[in-house]
Formats: C-alpha cells, structure tokens, sequence
C-alpha cells in the first residue's frame, strides 16, 4: 500500500489508535477525515459524527464524507468498545448486546456503506481491525473476544467477495497497546502507541500489503493455537476472573 497522499476515512478515529493512525497518514501527506460519537475538532484532520450503532448515522456520515471527497480510497474500520463481564450474572447481557452491535455489527455497517464507493472506483483499500484476543480469548471480556473473532471471519470472507474488483481487505491485529499513560500504568506490557505503529505503517508500505498487519507483540496470539501454547496461555489470562466481585 502507497501510504502517501491517501484519502483516508477512519471510522472511530478520534481517540487512540485510530487518532494515532490519522496523525501518520496526515503527516505522510494524506486528506484524514476522523469520525466519532461526539467529534471535536482537530488540528490537521477533518472531523465528521457517526455512530456505528445507528444505520441511518453510518449512512449521513458516508454521504457527508464523500460529497466533500469523491476521492476517497482508503476506509479504516476502528470503531469498538472493551469491556469486562460476569458470564455468571444474566445482567452481563446487555454489555454483550452493546459490544455487538458496536464492534461486529458497527463493522459491517461502515463496510456496507462504503463497499459501493469503492467497487465504482475499481480501486481502493478496506482496514478491518480486529485483535489479538479474537485468536487468543481473554475470558474476562468473553463478547469482545467472539466479536474480533467475527471481525477476522468476516474481513476473509469480504476479501474473497472483492477478489478481482481492484479492493483490497486488509486486517489490522492489535495486542494491548498504552494510547493514555493511565493504559501503560494498568499494563505495563502494553505496547507504546508510538512503537506500535512504527510497526503497523511498515507493514502497510509492503508490497503486497498483508491480509493481516501483525506486528511482532501480537504474534504469540495469533499463533498460539498452532504452537501449541494456547491452552496454558488462555489459563494464564483467566487469572484475571478473580477480580470479578466473589471470586
């Protein structure tokens, strides 16, 4: 991927990773614009309201972005939500009915929007981004990890559909990642945003660009099935669950 110049959309790019991102591809002379919940504005970056939960605010965002720049090329799927829950208490439900609809349904919706825009340009790239605990679960956030795992499902199943069409899908595979200094103290194996996409934007420039941008801190998630560490590293992470209230 040529990551100078781009027209770059990146859903959920007003914080974290997704700002991180935005900053890189502004810096490499690229048109950024940054959607989110409750945007504020920011230096270098246009900014437009979407939220991935709502049908109709994913479509006004899309005909905002492109009536503004036809030429849009490059669409980063960053939206999601994190969060804990007791699988032992039925009121986790409602967090598993939240983390769908944002992080796996909020997905496809930005993809469905956008998917025509690129077909009719015959060119163009999709960034799904879905994580390292889609391949390797953390059991005390169970509905984040099944919906990074539908994320990764579904971006190889969106790359067959597109074969041929000049769009390409490419798939971002986070690990944890320090974007606050409140991230790094909670984790201090986090990785340092900086660093991390020092990585991410290296792999993006191969030629070809990767299916699945995986940085070296990630590896051991999405490998571990097949090295053979899966089952005593799942155990490690379920260490976790003693935090939850009467364990």
């Amino acid at each position: 991927m040529d990551i100078t110049n781009r027209t770059v959309f990146i859903a959920g790019g007003t914080s974290g990773i997704g700002l991180g991102m935005a900053r890189r591809f502004a810096a490499a002379g690229g048109t950024v614009i940054v959607g989110g919940r409750r945007p504020t504005p920011l230096d270098g970056l246009s900014v437009v309201e979407i939220d991935v939960t709502d049908a109709g605010s994913v479509r006004r965002a899309r005909d905002s972005v492109l009536e503004s720049y036809p030429g849009l090329e490059l669409v980063v799927t960053m939206s999601g939500i994190q969060l804990t829950e007791d699988l032992r208490d039925p009121e986790h439900f409602t967090t598993a009915e939240t983390t769908v609809q944002t992080n796996l349904l909020g997905t496809i919706r930005v993809l469905d929007a956008f998917t025509p825009h690129l077909l009719t340009r015959g060119a163009g790239t999709f960034v799904t981004v879905s994580s390292g605990i889609g391949f390797l679960p953390f059991p005390l956030m169970a509905t984040y990890a099944a919906t990074k795992a539908g994320v990764h499902a579904y971006t190889e199943a969106l790359r067959a559909q597109l074969a041929g069409t000049g769009v390409e899908v490419a798939e971002l595979v986070p690990p944890a990642v320090a974007t606050t200094p409140e991230h790094k103290r909670l984790n201090p194996r986090a990785l340092d945003l900086d660093d991390y996409l020092d990585e991410v934007f290296a792999l993006l420039g191969q030629d070809p660009t990767p299916d699945e941008i995986l940085v070296q801190g990630v590896l051991q998630h999405r490998w571990a099935e097949r090295d053979g560490t899966y089952a005593d590293l799942v155990a490690q992470r379920s260490q976790a669950l003693k935090t939850l209230p009467g364990r």
